[in-house]
């Protein structure tokens, strides 16, 4: 009773009893427009329909004069020139607690899986500053992913960034549910925006499964949202993700896609009278993107390791989007449709991937055995058209011998089905017996030595204690 009691008690308080109001002047394709209220940019405003006796949710997106510049979270159907508009006081936020667990979210952070309210007094904004540089943690240990391919070859630290750049139809959706289903982290954060909406269903039941989604929460914004939908989902996401980071988590993070966000906001952007710049692309586009990315990461209580998807147009690695990604992230995988028409899966390409933090988290035994197997692979590639035509003679290179040699076992460690949970020491034997070196016993102990997948430390007092934006009022307006 005494929850249920507080629970009003704090709705009471955010209550402004001063209503601005303004009324719609114009309607042009995603853009709406108002006479007044006064708001600011990032305040939610509703739109109320008389004659559907409904309410949308817009947000300000632009002021000129008097004239507010809106845009909505739902369809604009219905809307006219005199249709009442409401600020709200307050910007987007999202109910946070551990009953996010499992649950699966909209654009908006409510509930989208009819399990009811999360149940929660304690918002945080969607839109949120990146932590302190000076008090971020530096990345010094391992995360598992289960996939031998990353955990091997391109080790991947907690806190760390990572894109995971390919065309469609590669196999990023599988990948990503590999990762949610064998990270040793303590909860996973999945964001599916713009994604196909028979996909969402597939995602959870194939792909993440009931052990992936006891841990997880989902933020699905489907590609037939509006555009500020699909742009909020992303925030929405990485709130949650750091609400456990807050709580002393280590948050795993998979974004997909960082491609569909980037075009969301250029419509927006569009929309709003921006000029395009680069392919079409609005400056807002390449300014968002660094605010997105960088709260990702370590804090002072917790660490958020990200993976985040870019769909390349054409597998033109070089597009716009793809090369201000990489130039953000700490690391790069590169899936290969040339791999994934040979049915190899995950159709990683090693050569063309790179984490930058391997070096840092690995120990010397293991990076000299997974630089090993870097050199045979390249050597294999590098002549691998004289080897299909049987142009290269055996005792020409004696690294091409070895290379020939141990084709088939680089394969079998590479070539894993979504089933297949390869933990990290195993992983590191199976590199140790291709590369004919013993890694030593206390660099596999420091991998054994971790906790227990999916388990959350104890309630963090930050967490309870924080204010959100949305939970003071905005003050100084005027009707």
């Amino acid at each position: 009773m005494d929850r249920v009691i507080e629970k009003y008690i704090e709705l009471t308080e955010r209550i402004d009893t001063i209503k601005c109001v303004g009324h719609v002047v114009k309607v042009q394709g995603l853009l709406i427009e108002s006479h007044g209220p006064q708001a600011i940019v990032g305040e939610i405003c509703r739109i109320e329909l008389e004659k559907e006796h409904t309410v949308i949710q817009a947000e300000v997106v632009g002021l000129r004069g008097d004239i507010v510049q809106l845009m909505s979270y739902d369809d604009t159907a219905g809307i006219e020139c005199g249709s009442r508009v409401v600020a709200s006081g307050e910007r987007l936020s999202v109910p946070v607690s551990r009953n996010l667990l499992g649950r699966v979210l909209d654009s908006l952070g409510r509930p989208a899986d009819g399990k009811g309210d999360i149940d929660s007094t304690l918002r945080y904004p969607a839109v949120a500053d990146a932590p302190d540089p000076l008090k971020r943690k530096r990345i010094t240990e391992w995360i598992a992913t289960g996939v031998r391919a990353i955990d091997g070859l391109l080790s991947v630290g907690r806190g760390q960034r990572l894109g995971i750049f390919s065309g469609s139809g590669v196999g990023k959706s599988t990948l990503m549910g590999m990762i949610a289903r064998n990270t040793n982290a303590d909860v996973n954060v999945v964001a599916l925006i713009g994604e196909r909406g028979r996909e969402v269903n597939d995602f959870i039941a194939n792909d993440l499964g009931p052990e992936g989604l006891a841990r997880s929460v989902l933020v699905v914004t489907p590609s037939n949202a509006p555009p500020l939908a699909r742009l909020r989902g992303a925030y929405v996401a990485t709130a949650v993700a750091e609400y456990f980071r807050d709580e002393g988590c280590n948050v795993m993070l998979l974004f997909d896609s960082i491609t569909r966000f980037a075009r969301a906001q250029r419509e927006i952007g569009l929309a709003s009278g921006e000029p395009p710049a680069t392919r079409g692309y609005t400056p807002s586009v390449f300014d968002s993107m660094p605010r997105l990315l960088e709260r990702c990461g370590t804090s002072d209580k917790g660490t958020i390791t990200g993976f985040y998807t870019i769909l390349v147009d054409g597998d033109d690695m070089d597009e716009p989007i793809a090369d201000t990604v990489r130039g953000i992230l700490d690391g790069h995988i590169v899936l290969s449709r040339h791999l994934a028409q040979q049915y190899h899966y995950p159709a990683i390409d090693v050569l063309q991937s790179v984490s930058r933090l391997s070096s840092v988290i690995n120990g010397p035994v293991t990076k000299k055995a997974a630089g090993y197997i870097r050199r045979l692979m390249a050597s294999y590639a590098e002549s691998e058209d004289l080897i299909n035509v049987g142009a290269y003679h055996a005792g020409t290179n004696p690294l091409i011998d070895e290379a020939i040699a141990k084709k088939k076992a680089i394969d079998d460690f590479l070539i894993q089905s979504i089933d297949d949970k390869g933990t990290i020491p195993e992983t590191l034997k199976m590199m140790g017996i291709i590369a004919e070196m013993e890694i030593p016993a206390e660099e596999l102990g420091a991998y054994e030595s971790t906790n227990v997948p999916g388990h959350l430390p104890s309630m963090n007092t930050y967490s309870m204690t924080k204010q959100s934006v949305t939970e003071q009022s905005l003050t100084g307006k005027s009707i």
